[in-house]
């Protein structure tokens, strides 16, 4: 059997994507989605304004590969660390790579301040401004890639 035919049986990589609590736009959601579905990605989109244990529910209802938060409404990165804290506290969660990406803040230069205090709060990667696209593909290939990854697994 060659080599393409065994990465053919792998199941698509999964992810979970949502918008931050009090944010209810959805054209990014879509456009994410559509995003990472033609990157070969199997993704539930759980739409806008989601609450942190909706978020917490889906996630380990099925334990995706990938967690993906994008806000545009410029409150992101205050909400967001409620958000990684839930995810990072739950055991299941605490390894699973947390992406988040949009208009984080009001203030574009208080957003780029904000990047490296959402990293250290526990996100694998913050995507802003004219790079938040092209390093959200090559995260996808990488997280695709992991050998443990944890490819739908029921928690």
């Amino acid at each position: 059997m060659s080599p393409h035919c065994i990465a053919e049986k792998r199941p698509k990589p999964y992810a979970v994507l949502s918008s931050t609590p009090s944010d209810s736009h959805t054209w990014n959601l879509l456009f994410v989605q559509m995003l990472m579905e033609e990157n070969g990605w199997s993704v539930t989109n759980l739409g806008a304004c989601v609450p942190v244990a909706m978020l917490m529910d889906e996630s380990l209802r099925r334990v995706p590969d990938m967690i993906v938060l994008s806000t545009v409404n410029g409150h992101g990165a205050q909400e967001a660390r409620q958000v990684i804290a839930a995810l990072r506290a739950q055991p299941s969660l605490a390894r699973v790579p947390v992406a988040l990406g949009g208009k984080l803040c009001v203030s574009e230069d208080r957003e780029r301040a904000v990047v490296d205090e959402l990293v250290a709060a526990g996100f694998d990667a913050v995507l802003v401004g004219d790079t938040a696209v092209p390093v959200f593909r090559s995260l996808l290939t990488r997280a695709a890639a992991m050998p443990g990854r944890h490819a739908g697994r029921r928690a």
